[in-house]
């Protein structure tokens, strides 16, 4: 088999990263300090300044790392946007680190603040253009032919024939069409001249590096036949396996086997995602400081026997139940009970159903304050949840926290439960309150499935505009 040549290109990528972020901090120096008119007071030479930030390489590197900006499948997607969108968030989170860092310890690694906004765009012009050169060389490298791996497909499905021509359309993919072995019917007209009768014709004639396999017949027989020739193999599951299952290959004592995952959310992923919520509720909490003493005195004035901050249990990961702590919007007699006994003590037990029909909302709802509606409609009442986020109880992003009473209204519950609930969520910002029932659940669910950073940080900035123009709030 060939030599792979994505190590290299890997190695490459991650040199040219490094080196965008350097510079971005060096052009970031010079616009301060030779194109800012504002006067600054530091004195630091370009060169002593560039050593002084060198220990921030890595960080950008685990922050484009954790934003799946090193995997294959970013560079096999024939356009850039979903790349370039990532790395403006790394720019952005990773800056943000750096001040926050900065905060904690005093250090001052920007003397002058300005110099941080400069290198958060200059870092991500950088990054695009360093990555666009290593593209050109390396589609010029694989349309040369000389270091992709020569495939074979084998497997009468449809998947056959999307690969084929996937494979001969796209050499960028780091693979080139060597033979097919496949039913007619599933075999490209213009690709039939590549056909082989069997696979031990295939790999006697076009002698490729890889196989993909896309049916189920005589697995055992392909692997052999690869693991035989020192080949690569791919299996490639059904589409409905693909939408429905997510797995891992592990060796359990000498057996391969596949560890079907209900989330990615795991190991180093989940370290991640908490240094995330730790670093932006504390940022958070320091910013909210001031409003939110402003709504605690507003409901004193208001009420001024009844609690202002109340705590509701709720169940987050692995049914663990919490006090989630926001600000009342419900008038005291009703708080910290569920809809269904508020109603009844009302003495409106009929408005039960209603709540439940129109996707636990209803207009002018009764338990609601005057001053509730206003903080609901604007999520203000939920500010006191960074303190809920900052101590580990729930995260930033997540599917809603649910009252252990709301339990049997959910069918898929396990899933459900299998992260932290979040502040907020997709469904939050699919359309918060306008989405039915069961929209929001298959949104929590699909969120659990297919979690990356990448989207949690999506969601939070799509959080801001659902928030600012009170999309669905009611």
């Amino acid at each position: 088999m060939k030599k792979d040549f994505g190590l290299i290109f890997h190695v490459f990528l991650v040199l040219g990263d490094a080196f965008a972020v350097l510079l971005s901090f060096l052009v970031a120096y010079l616009v301060r300090t030779h194109f800012d008119q504002r006067p600054f007071y530091f004195e630091s030479e370009p060169l002593e300044f560039a050593l002084s930030v060198l220990w921030l390489l890595p960080l950008y590197i685990i922050v484009l790392a954790s934003l799946g900006l090193y995997r294959k499948s970013i560079f096999m997607n024939r356009g850039r946007w979903p790349e370039i969108w990532r790395l403006f968030l790394a720019s952005v989170v990773g800056m943000m680190t750096i001040i926050s860092y900065d905060f904690f310890f005093q250090i001052d690694i920007f003397p002058v603040r300005t110099m941080a906004f400069y290198a958060v765009f200059s870092c991500f012009f950088f990054l695009v253009l360093f990555r666009g050169l290593v593209r050109l060389v390396r589609r010029f490298v694989l349309k040369s032919r000389r270091a992709t791996l020569r495939a074979v497909v084998i497997g009468s499905t449809k998947n056959t024939e999307y690969l084929a021509n996937y494979i001969a359309a796209f050499p960028e993919s780091s693979f080139s069409l060597a033979g097919v072995v496949a039913a007619g019917k599933y075999i490209p007209k213009d690709l039939r001249r590549k056909q082989y009768s069997s696979l031990k014709e295939a790999l006697k004639r076009a002698k490729p590096d890889v196989i993909f396999q896309t049916d189920d017949r005589h697995t055992e027989y392909v692997y052999r036949q690869a693991v035989n020739r020192h080949l690569l193999y791919y299996f490639v599951p059904s589409n409905a396996m693909l939408t429905s299952q997510m797995g891992d290959l592990e060796l359990v004592g000498d057996t391969p086997a596949i560890l079907v995952q209900v989330t990615p959310l795991t190991g180093f992923a989940r370290a991640m995602k908490r240094a995330c919520d730790i670093i932006i509720s504390f940022l958070g909490l320091v910013l909210a400081g001031l409003p939110m003493l402003i709504i605690w005195i507003a409901q004193k004035i208001s009420d001024p026997k009844a609690p202002a901050i109340y705590a509701s249990t709720r169940l987050s990961r692995y049914n663990r139940k919490v006090k989630i702590y926001k600000f009342r919007s419900m008038k005291p007699e009703y708080s910290g009970i569920t809809p269904e006994e508020a109603f009844k003590k009302m003495g409106k037990p009929e408005l039960i159903k209603k709540y439940r029909a129109n996707g636990d909302m209803i207009a002018d709802d009764p338990r609601i304050t005057k001053l509730g509606h206003f903080l609901r409609a604007s999520s203000l009442d939920e500010l006191p949840q960074l303190l809920n986020v900052l101590k580990g109880d729930i995260s930033l992003v997540g599917p809603r926290a649910l009252m252990p009473g709301e339990l049997r209204h959910y069918g898929d519950r396990s899933m459900l439960l299998s992260v932290k609930s979040g502040l907020t969520g997709l469904a939050q910002v699919s359309g918060r309150r306008d989405i039915s029932f069961e929209e929001r659940r298959a949104l929590d669910i699909y969120y659990i499935q297919n979690w990356s950073l990448a989207l949690d940080f999506r969601i939070m900035f799509r959080t801001i505009g659902a928030v600012f123009f009170r999309k669905g709030a009611k």
